[in-house]
């Protein structure tokens, strides 16, 4: 068997501390923290939460060579009425505009902005096209080939359909801005595929349930503008998806049964890249490579109103988790605060479900054990740092009795201080000693509370409430910029975020994927929130807030809710939580980031 260095041209280093400088491919053993470490590259990109439609649905159409900025979704089924309605997207929201003449769901689209459209074929094997001029839709005329499923990519004035249902359809037909001429077939025909193009000289057709058998496949064609040719496979076969791009720069995602699976088309191969916050099916796309566009609606289930932004290859550094030394005491349920290189964790309760008051700090190594606080609890808040750092709030016993006790830590001590005005757990907090956030919680069994509270050093004051009352949220920030995501509200766990401008709390736009007991770091315009429940689909989650979207980043390695972290949106520490035992295990966040490989010691 080769040796790394003669596959490599050079043996792995052996450091005492990481590069500061690590270049992609570098190696190195860590002789500090026992674990060997490779340089990621680039991420090959993201996907983003967007504005939600105005009508949730599935199997509408879009204008699949749109933009971020400018792209139209019409149609589909809204379960039981099939639609007409017609939004245009702006980058930001959706807004309703006149309706197509006909509704109709397993709708083909193209168009290249929300102002300019086309829609043709769809349910009842339809051949009926309409135009969108930017006000109305005008009937103009029709398909040679009336159908449903139909794929297509392209302009108002050069469109290229494809595919479709029923029965299993292979026909392809172009359009010149007054006709549909019908083509050269695809080689297997199919419904349920994907598809992109830009214009009626170039297409790619993928996945798909084809004839005869009535198998899902991976199969993939491209158009050269005569003939359709067979191309390399997608990783997965895939049926009710979407795509969107081009014949040489494409992306496709989602699946049925409902999948968040994403690949990337480069012209030769595809390539697995991140998944959507979102998992679904009967979706539609936009976008005119695989270099920025959007997931629009689709049954997650049920039928869903979001949509999500994707940010190309190169666009967004890669993050990642890394194992590192775990805390002395297993403890969930705990709190913390500081940076990924000098961490506080206090209370918690420990595998035999006992409060604790024990405490530790973390300097970027290893775990020290310090002084224990005054009152042991769990599910307290906390804000500033190790040398100046506040723990508030919080529930003891089995029933869970909420506490209001404010103590606060100068590097050595904990001091008692003046109590919180309402007593609750599962709360959210953040700031610094001098200035800190309470917010929302848990009183009492079934008792959520949307109280606010700001510390000023001495005293806590009751400001303005959020706009739901919740508990157990990500939260970060300071007194004057703050966001908490997620929690528990009456319907359970809840993608909401909300965000506080010092005044007044604000809702904005939803995480990708509802959970709760997650921890959260960072400040606002620039916050993580990671881990949480329910289980598996938020234990691993990591999102980043922009300031205005939620953006999908690496998962943690092992999944866990209940935790505590803190740090920033480049570094960043998670410790402690359930997974779903009780446990001591830390891991680090950074940015570039690292596949790393624990090694373990005798």
């Amino acid at each position: 068997m080769a040796t790394y260095k003669e596959i490599r041209g050079t043996n792995i280093e052996v450091l005492s501390s990481d590069p500061s400088n690590p270049v992609e491919g570098q190696v190195w053993y860590n002789t500090t923290s026992n674990v060997l470490k490779g340089q990621a590259a680039t991420a090959a990109g993201a996907w983003a939460t967007g504005g939600n439609l105005n009508t949730a649905r599935y199997m509408g159409g879009s204008s699949v060579s749109g933009t971020q900025s400018a792209a139209l979704f019409f149609g589909g089924l809204t379960v039981p009425p099939v639609t007409a309605v017609t939004e245009s997207y702006n980058g930001t929201s959706w807004t309703e505009v006149n309706d197509l003449g006909t509704a109709r769901y397993g709708i083909g689209g193209s168009g290249a902005t929300n102002t300019a459209a086309l829609a043709f074929g769809g349910s009842g094997n339809s051949a009926l096209t309409e135009l969108w001029g930017g006000t109305n839709w005008t009937e103009v005329n029709d398909l040679n080939t009336g159908r449903q499923l139909i794929q297509s990519g392209g302009t108002t004035t050069s469109t290229l359909a494809f595919s479709g249902w029923n029965p299993y359809r292979a026909q392809t037909e172009s359009w010149n801005g007054t006709n549909w001429t019908e083509v050269n077939d695809l080689n297997e025909a199919r419904y349920y595929a994907a598809g992109a193009g830009v214009d009626n000289t170039e297409g790619l057709c993928f996945g798909g349930i084809d004839q005869p058998g009535g198998s899902k496949v991976a199969n993939t064609e491209s158009f050269n503008g005569t003939n359709w040719t067979e191309v390399n496979n997608l990783n997965a076969t895939r049926q009710a998806f979407s795509g969107f791009g081009s014949a040489t720069s494409a992306l496709a995602f989602g699946d049925e049964p409902v999948s968040a699976a994403t690949e990337l088309w480069n012209g030769t191969n595809w390539t697995e890249v991140a998944d959507l916050a979102t998992a679904r099916k009967e979706l539609a796309g936009a976008g005119v490579n695989n270099s920025g566009g959007l997931a629009i609606s689709g049954t997650a289930p049920p039928y869903t109103a979001i949509t999500e932004e994707w940010s190309g290859a190169g666009t967004l550094p890669a993050g990642a988790w890394t194992t590192v030394n775990s805390m002395n005491i297993a403890r969930q349920d705990n709190t913390g605060f500081g940076i990924y290189t000098a961490a506080l964790t206090v209370f918690g309760r420990n595998p035999s479900s006992t409060d604790l008051s024990s405490a530790e700090t973390y300097n970027g190594t290893n775990w020290t054990t310090i002084n224990s606080a005054n009152t042991g609890r769990k599910l307290a808040a906390g804000a500033g740092t190790t040398t100046a750092g506040l723990a508030f709030a919080g529930a003891v016993g089995p029933a869970h009795g909420s506490r209001d006790d404010t103590e606060s830590y100068n590097g050595t001590n904990w001091t008692e201080l003046n109590d919180t005005n309402l007593a609750r757990g599962y709360l959210g907090g953040c700031g610094t000693s001098t200035a800190a956030l309470a917010i929302g919680g848990l009183a009492g069994p079934g008792d959520r509370k949307d109280e606010t509270e700001i510390w000023n050093g001495t005293n806590w004051t009751e400001v303005n409430d959020l706009n739901e009352s919740k508990y157990s949220m990500g939260t970060f920030g300071t007194t004057t910029a703050a966001i908490v995501a997620g929690g528990t509200t009456s319907t359970g766990a809840t993608a909401n975020s909300e965000s506080w401008n010092g005044t007044n709390w604000t809702e904005v736009n939803n995480l990708g994927t509802a959970r709760r007991y997650m921890a959260g770091c960072g400040t606002q315009p620039a916050g993580l929130v990671f881990g949480g429940n329910p289980l598996p689909t938020g234990a691993q989650k990591t999102e980043e807030w922009s300031g205005t979207n939620w953006s999908e980043q690496n998962d943690l390695n092992i999944a866990v809710d209940r935790q505590a972290g803190s740090g920033t949106t480049t570094n960043a520490v998670s410790f402690g939580g359930s997974t779903p035992s009780t446990t001591t295990g830390t891991e680090e966040w950074s940015v570039p980031g690292t596949l790393v490989k624990s090694i373990s010691t005798d």
